[in-house]
């Protein structure tokens, strides 16, 4: 005011005319100065002031809108805590509030959900909720499932216990709208609904519980779904986000209750703990809001990343699976498509092509697996893969993932047998099963001379045997176990093999506990190529049933000798006193300082020849141990020996009684009995044992 008692009259006249068209503002300036001093002296007595920012719905998807009310705070429902839920991200991908309440993509791998809860506290709570009977009103229902409850996730979790474990989908409404209903009142009545029904009333019941809860619907890959699938119009699913703790998370109360079966005609309740507060970097994978705020993701994911991704379904992850490659759902075959998925823990997997499992070659690895998939023919092709906890009790396979093989050539050397023994070569499980320290670590050994051997180091109760088989012709059950011969060295057991022809082969090796039953499971198998249009190796010598494992053959391992030749022979045989060879005479083997016995005989004049022992020197009788059958007589079956000791009461050896089955859900379940007669000639009789395991499907 001292500045205007120095100005003229004239020059006053002149201020006011300048200022003028600025006193609205000024006085707008001044009022707003008086609130805030207003407002900050009320502030300061309270202690603090307040920003709260609400979440209205807007249609069925909710737009995340926020209201300010500055110092007046916001009024809580009954048992929800006040927090501001700030920083949703706007239609323009813009932050608005003071911190973002989202989650970060891809997911960091550290937790399934979307906060950290421990399940078992649950456990009490979930037994009675489950078991709750329906009411005649969703009122009186809540009421039921909210006794003992004090906090607002135990109150979330009694609701969702119920609800996942008493409204059955509606498969009748699916297929026909005019006879289904989305009323909470209805689904309730019913208990049936579709996904409206199952999120109708799970918002209602939590709004009666005291629990902030949305209605989303968007796209979701489900019922139907095929990879590469594009998605238009307003969606085809609807779930739940609710508020706990001033924070939003999701959840889908229809998937978390069974799945549809494959023709959409039967629902199975099968709970799934998955969609209950899934991380929305994982929700994201089956589940694209219509409006994208409620990914709860930074960055959001647009329709055509959703369309592009592969699916990794709940089972995925339920397994505790990690990643998978490639990661594109669609593949381009040139003959050979390689997938390979990473686990937490080892795992049990099986694969089918187009429903067949003897389209390609699975290992596994402590961290995963890895198929090698060889398509039949040129086309489009669908790709399946499932996994299972070795120590789960249940023979369930979950789905975990699909692919699209789109093949362009294939390749007719990698023709599999039918019932091809998934998963191939050494693994964790095989060592599990006894077998350690593999000399082939690979699945597939390529030869070119049409021999090879596997070795391994085994504990001393497990006995073995091996079979060999392919699907380029017909082997009967004395060759597929002829072609292969073993031995034992202390704890270190080889397998040597020596095909018949050039073409692909399966080794399936089994195992029997000596001390429990006479049964052979399944441990481990190999595949074994060979091109070479050369190759024509005959069978081992027969090994009878008093062939024992620690015996060692060096030669000769043709199981088909030379007419009229010397032939040579050494084999190591502890604990004998003696050794011969029957030929038209008998011949007696000596015993080397190296522990060998070895000597020749000729095979003039000769169908076969036999191998004999005796245990001791006193002994009247001698105990054939191998046979062998001379080449031109080779096309008949070897002859079976009227009596295989030499005494006046000879009796024919123990024929030895294998059983095989399978230690894998993912095989057929066939028991194989085989019965070696005194010729040694196998006869199989199959024996179901269970039925082909369920895959689980979402």
């Amino acid at each position: 005011m001292a500045f205007l008692d120095h100005l003229s009259k004239t020059q006053k006249i002149l201020l006011a005319v300048f200022c003028f068209p600025l006193l609205p503002f000024y006085l707008c300036y001044v009022c707003c100065c008086a609130s805030d001093t207003e407002s900050e002296e009320v502030e300061e007595h309270k202690g603090h002031k307040q920003i709260t920012v609400e979440i209205h719905p807007k249609n069925r998807t909710p737009s995340l809108r926020k209201k300010f009310s500055f110092g007046k705070g916001k009024v809580s429902p009954k048992n929800e805590a006040a927090h501001d839920n700030k920083g949703f991200v706007n239609d323009q991908n813009s932050t608005q509030g003071y911190k973002t309440n989202v989650y970060v993509y891809p997911w960091d791998g550290s937790n399934l959900k979307s906060m950290l809860i421990d399940l078992n506290q649950f456990k009490q709570l979930d037994d009675y909720a489950s078991k709750v009977g329906a009411r005649n009103s969703v009122k009186a229902l809540v009421q039921d499932l909210l006794k003992g409850t004090n906090r607002d996730i135990e109150k979330l979790r009694s609701i969702w216990m119920w609800v996942t474990h008493h409204i059955e989908y509606d498969v009748q409404g699916y297929f026909n709208p005019s006879q289904r209903s989305g009323s909470p009142d209805d689904v309730l009545r019913t208990g049936k609904g579709v996904c409206a029904g199952y999120s109708s009333v799970f918002q209602q019941m939590c709004s009666l519980a005291g629990i902030e809860c949305q209605k989303v619907s968007g796209h979701s890959k489900g019922f139907q779904y095929k990879p590469g699938k594009r998605f238009t119009g307003s969606g085809d699913h609807a779930w739940n986000a609710i508020r706990l703790d001033g924070k939003w998370h999701l959840l889908d109360s229809t998937w978390g209750a069974g799945h549809v079966s494959k023709d959409g005609h039967r629902f199975t309740f099968k709970y799934n703990e998955f969609y209950f507060l899934t991380h929305p970097a994982l929700f994201v994978e089956d589940h694209f809001p219509l409006d994208g705020q409620w990914q709860l993701l930074k960055p959001q994911r647009s329709l055509k990343q959703f369309e592009d991704a592969m699916l990794k379904k709940s089972g995925f992850y339920n397994s505790g699976l990690l990643s998978v490659k490639p990661e594109a759902p669609t593949i381009k075959s040139d003959g050979k498509t390689t997938v390979t998925i990473n686990s937490s823990a080892p795992r049990l997997f099986m694969m089918s092509l187009n429903g067949k499992e003897n389209h390609g070659i699975l290992t596994l690895r402590p961290d995963g697996m890895k198929v090698d998939v060889y398509p039949p023919e040129v086309g489009t092709h669908t790709l399946s893969i499932y996994c299972k906890d070795p120590d789960s009790f249940q023979n369930m396979y979950e789905h975990v993932c699909e692919y699209e093989i789109q093949c362009k050539a294939v390749n007719k050397e990698m023709r599999f047998l039918e019932d091809l023994n998934n998963p191939v070569g050494p693994s964790w499980l095989s060592e599990q099963h006894g077998l350690r320290e593999p000399s082939q670590r690979e699945p597939m050994v390529r030869t070119n001379d049409g021999r090879c051997s596997f070795g391994f180091r085994v504990e001393n109760h497990l006995a073995l045997m091996a079979m060999l088989k392919t699907r380029e012709f017909r082997m009967t059950d004395d060759q597929q176990r002829r072609h292969v011969f073993q031995s034992k060295k202390g704890d270190h057991v080889e397998f040597l093999v020596q095909v018949p022809r050039p073409g692909l082969y399966q080794l399936s090796i089994y195992g029997n506990n000596k001390s429990e039953s006479e049964k052979y499971n399944y441990i481990c198998s190999y595949i074994i190529f060979c091109n070479n249009p050369k190759v024509n190796w005959p069978v081992y010598p027969l090994q009878y049933a008093t062939w024992k494992e620690d015996y060692e053959l060096v030669e000769p391992l043709s199981g088909v000798l030379p007419a009229d030749r010397e032939v040579h022979f050494k084999l190591r045989v502890p604990g004998v006193s003696q050794v011969s060879v029957k030929a038209r005479d008998r011949h007696n083997l000596s015993l080397g300082a190296d522990g060998f016995w070895s000597g020749s005989c000729r095979t003039t004049g000769c169908v076969d020849i036999n191998v004999m022992i005796k245990e001791k020197m006193a002994d009247c009788t001698s105990s054939f141990i191998l046979n062998y059958v001379v080449e031109n007589n080779s096309a008949s079956s070897p002859p079976a020996p009227v009596q295989t000791t030499i005494s006046s009461t000879a009796s024919s050896p123990p024929a030895p009684v294998w059983t095989i089955t399978s230690s894998f859900a993912l095989h057929h379940h066939l028991q194989l009995r085989i019965i070696a007669s005194s010729s040694d000639l196998a006869h199989f009789a199959l024996k179901p044992t269970a039925s082909v395991s369920q895959k689980n499907q979402n």
